[in-house]
């Protein structure tokens, strides 16, 4: 037998090290030419066209850090830290940010991070702005999906709100929803191939975040590996977390109005849409 502080090193050492190997083999950032190709994924099992990405934030589990106070104490009265995940349409995660307090506020979590400076500063290699399947115009940019937690962004598209919503929002609002749940099924498949995420992760904090790290790309070896074929789920153990907000509300409106008029278009418009609703 070994003592336990010697398998507490030999755990951080192991994570530590399947991210250092795995991350720029299987988490790279994606190029423009990548891009399209997620586009593309998202267009065929989703229908939704321009869509480069759901996103997410969810908590892990912990028990309460030394000396941490509240900080990592939540909204739902219990100790964690944030994942925060930008998903593809095979249910792989091409960005994570993980460890910011469970306490923090939407800005503390989404801004801050690498991903939401490049999407505030357009510095993503996003594909240039291209018009819709069967139309002429206008072009239109290609977009992340998420939650109603997050503000409008000429990249980032959210549900319109639920008060008296028309039938084309109503339908605009179900379309976003089928391309932005992948990432809730990703959670879910994350959390049932490694079960620790199942459980409050009784480690030292650093090494909790390591092990989520590593767990999340060997997610990402994994399906890539054994394919993508998955019946998918909306059911997972993680908690919401609400992320941040990005600038550019203006344009992200105009972006979703003709996001909505392209769904309720003859182009657009799926045969089950308002059965769906």
């Amino acid at each position: 037998m070994i003592g336990k502080s010697t398998a507490s090193v030999i755990i951080r050492e192991t994570c530590v090290a399947i991210w250092e190997v795995l991350h720029a083999a299987v988490m790279a950032q994606p190029h423009k030419e990548e891009w399209l190709k997620i586009a593309d994924q998202f267009q065929q099992s989703c229908d939704f066209p321009n869509c480069v990405g759901a996103i997410d934030g969810k908590h892990i589990h912990i028990k309460k850090p030394i000396r941490s106070g509240s900080q990592y104490f939540n909204y739902k009265h219990f100790f964690s830290f944030v994942l925060f995940a930008v998903c593809d349409a095979n249910y792989s995660f091409r960005y994570i940010d993980v460890g910011s307090y469970g306490s923090s506020s939407d800005s503390a979590v989404f801004g801050p991070s690498d991903f939401g400076q490049m999407l505030l500063n357009n510095t993503l290699d996003l594909p240039d702005n291209t018009i819709l399947p069967g139309t002429t115009s206008p072009a239109m940019p290609f977009v992340f999906v998420g939650d109603e937690a997050f503000a409008l962004g000429e990249h980032l598209m959210r549900p319109y709100s639920s008060r008296g919503l028309s039938i084309a929002r109503r339908v605009f609002n179900y379309r976003l929803t089928r391309a932005r749940r992948v990432v809730e099924c990703a959670f879910g498949i994350l959390a049932n191939k490694w079960r620790f995420l199942h459980t409050p992760i009784h480690l030292k904090l650093e090494t909790a975040i390591s092990a989520v790290k590593a767990a999340c790309v060997l997610h990402n070896f994994v399906r890539e590996r054994d394919g993508y074929n998955f019946e998918d789920s909306l059911s997972h153990s993680l908690e919401s977390h609400l992320p941040s907000v990005v600038r550019g509300q203006r344009q992200g409106a105009a972006v979703r109005e003709h996001f909505m008029a392209y769904f309720m278009s003859p182009h657009g418009a799926l045969p089950w849409q308002l059965e769906a609703i």
